[in-house]
């Protein structure tokens, strides 16, 4: 049995061996992950009192430093209530939310006279990111200032006529046929002007500007000083600052389960999990991969990659009993299931009473209360240095 006074570990070094693991790949990380606890020297009883959990003195905490604990990406979780049912593992991808994501392009054809803003920069809605010379733009302010004209001549020539038609010189027709022209002059000035505000035209009519239509962050750049440009060809990229979202797929059979305001986790490959809200579920599948698409709000402090894959718990409601974990945090250690706790110096081991594991999670009927925080990913690391500190004592 382990000696009941605090142990302090070297964290510096398991930090390093996980580094260790991430660059020589998966081979190292076994190996990491390979050794076997030592046996008890206890048999264990092979009566049912004997699954029951052990009173959590039979171990000491583990004290680990915070940032260790960041380093070696141990993830934290708070396990949650509900039965093995009551948690859907799925894969997801985080998206751009609806409006915070913008794709620049030139309205016109021609060369970049001119590049503003480049790659990492931020920028506000209606900044110039770059200029672009253009005979089209020649074509559009020639066009304006032609229809603009024609209006004018117009709006001269009705007022002519309509004083006419006062002093009884002109029938009514010649003021009707001066009304009808002037209508049609001024709309035609209105939809060049449109033409030319839409294509953002410089001032002199000489070029296009290339504008953004939001604030963020510039996040592509496809365009180099006095290159050509086709129109409608993507030359930024600009990504807002609201805050992403997640888009997981889940089977048919499962659509039914989940509703609005369902709570989930994502698991980014940071590996520190980031609680989320069901925001809404399709309620048709897809042709191809038979499965439907469910958008998950992440909490308001996530820090989420736009485009990175996720792995997605959607915890629904379920009449189940119980409690679930990710099935990496249950541990054995000399012969039962542990699951380790945190604590506001490091871990302490707990032995708990594991029920069905399926689907990667594992439901924890009794041994720890719901709502506390256990250690979730990589907690074999935790376990590992267990077994080294009492082998060394």
């Amino acid at each position: 049995m382990m000696e009941q006074q605090n142990r302090s570990m070297n964290w510096p070094m398991v930090a390093s061996a996980v580094a260790v693991a991430a660059a020589l790949g998966f081979g190292a990380a076994r190996m990491l992950a390979a050794k076997p606890a030592a046996p008890s020297a206890a048999p264990v009883a092979a009566n049912a009192a004997s699954q029951a959990p052990q009173p959590a003195a039979g171990f000491a905490e583990i004290k680990i430093p915070a940032e260790y604990i960041k380093v070696a990406q141990i993830a934290v979780e708070r396990i949650g209530d509900g039965g093995l049912a009551a948690e859907i593992p799925s894969a997801g991808t985080v998206t751009a939310a609806p409006n915070s994501e913008a794709s620049i392009v030139s309205r016109a054809s021609g060369n970049v006279i001119r590049i503003n803003r480049q790659l990492g920069d931020s920028v506000k809605a209606g900044d110039v990111l770059a200029q672009v010379e253009s005979q089209e733009a020649a074509a559009m302010a020639a066009e304006r200032n032609t229809t603009v004209a024609r209006a004018e001549l117009a709006r001269k020539n009705f007022a002519r006529e309509s004083s006419l038609f006062q002093q009884g010189v002109t029938p009514r027709q010649e003021v009707e046929a001066a009304q009808a022209a002037l209508a049609v002059a001024e709309a035609e000035s209105r939809r060049a002007s449109m033409v030319a505000r839409n294509a953002n035209l410089s001032k002199d009519g000489s070029s296009i500007a290339v504008v953004s239509p939001i604030a963020g962050k510039v996040t592509a750049q496809a365009v180099t000083l006095g290159g050509f440009v086709q129109p409608q060809t993507e030359l930024f990229r600009v990504a807002g600052n609201a805050r992403p979202l997640v888009e997981a797929s889940v089977a048919a059979a499962d659509v039914a389960r989940i509703q609005a305001g369902d709570r989930a986790t994502i698991v980014p490959a940071s590996g520190a999990p980031v609680e989320a809200t069901v925001r809404s579920v399709t309620p048709t599948v897809s042709g191809a991969t038979r499965a439907a698409m469910v958008l998950l709000t992440p909490a308001a402090d996530a820090r989420l990659v736009v485009g990175e894959g996720v792995q997605v718990r959607l915890r629904v409601k379920s009449s189940g009993s119980g409690m679930v974990v990710p099935e990496d945090a249950v541990q054995n250690i000399e012969g039962r299931d542990v699951l380790f706790v945190r604590t506001n110096d490091g871990f302490r081991p707990v032995p708990v009473l594991v029920g069905t594991r399926s689907g990667g999670v594992a439901q924890i009927v009794d041994g720890v209360a719901a709502g506390a925080q256990v250690a979730t990913r990589n907690a074999f690391l935790i376990k590992a240095d267990m077994i080294k500190a009492e082998k060394e004592e």
